[in-house]
């Protein structure tokens, strides 16, 4: 079991930030802050500012300061951007990973999916299909975005859906959202999409698996 304590690693303002709930509401003013915390303004405002980095709180003219809930996403996102800045190959590093974490994650979130939620993936389904058919032909990179996500909603884990929805950031960052695969390429792709959505709304969860692993190989492929 967990001890119930602080690490010791953590800042005194993202101490403050955890430790009060009632800073969803609203946070003190600085100077507040700076009295109760025993730490000096011009720290906790440099403390505030990787706090808001790291989307841990949110500061609106009117509104002042508060905390917000918690995220997983800012910070893959700052740390995986700067990679990614550094060399693309980070980027192929962090696709595998997103690919064998989706794989893992498959049958535990299938399972949780809603008849609502299947309708809305038969949705997405239906829209990407008719961009693929129609003149001109159309990249459904939002449908497939929103599919994937959907998908895993309702883990209840927010570093799997963290990391999740900061590797579609960067599939955007890196210009894999536009039309370079060719035809043959997005109809392979999105008839094991049409695979994955009929197992789910069938129960067939593992051949909707089987479907997933070999459509997430396709990218290392892409003409």
């Amino acid at each position: 079991m967990l001890r119930d304590r602080t690490p010791p690693n953590i800042s005194e303002f993202f101490h403050y930030l955890a430790s009060h709930a009632e800073a969803e509401g609203g946070l003190p003013s600085l100077n507040q802050l700076s009295r109760e915390i025993g730490v000096s303004v011009a720290s906790l405002r440099e403390q505030l500012e990787v706090a808001r980095a790291l989307g841990f709180v949110e500061v609106r003219p009117r509104t002042g300061m508060r905390r917000l809930p918690f995220s997983f996403a800012p910070v893959i996102r700052q740390s995986l951007g700067y990679a990614i800045a550094l060399n693309n190959e980070y980027f192929r590093q962090f696709s595998d990973m997103r690919n064998h974490l989706e794989a893992a994650y498959w049958h535990e979130a299938v399972e949780k999916l809603t008849e609502e939620d299947k309708s809305e993936l038969q949705n997405l389904l239906a829209q990407a299909l008719g961009k693929i058919r129609g003149a001109p032909v159309q990249v459904p990179h939002e449908e497939h975005r929103k599919l994937h996500l959907l998908i895993y909603s309702r883990l209840d884990n927010p570093f799997v859906t963290g990391i999740l929805e900061s590797y579609w950031e960067a599939y955007e960052a890196v210009g894999l959202n536009v039309f370079v695969g060719g035809y043959e390429y997005l109809q392979e792709v999105w008839h094991y999409h049409e695979q994955m959505i009929e197992s789910i709304c069938n129960r067939q969860f593992e051949v909707g698996y089987q479907a997933l692993v070999t459509h997430t190989d396709l990218l290392y492929h892409r003409p």
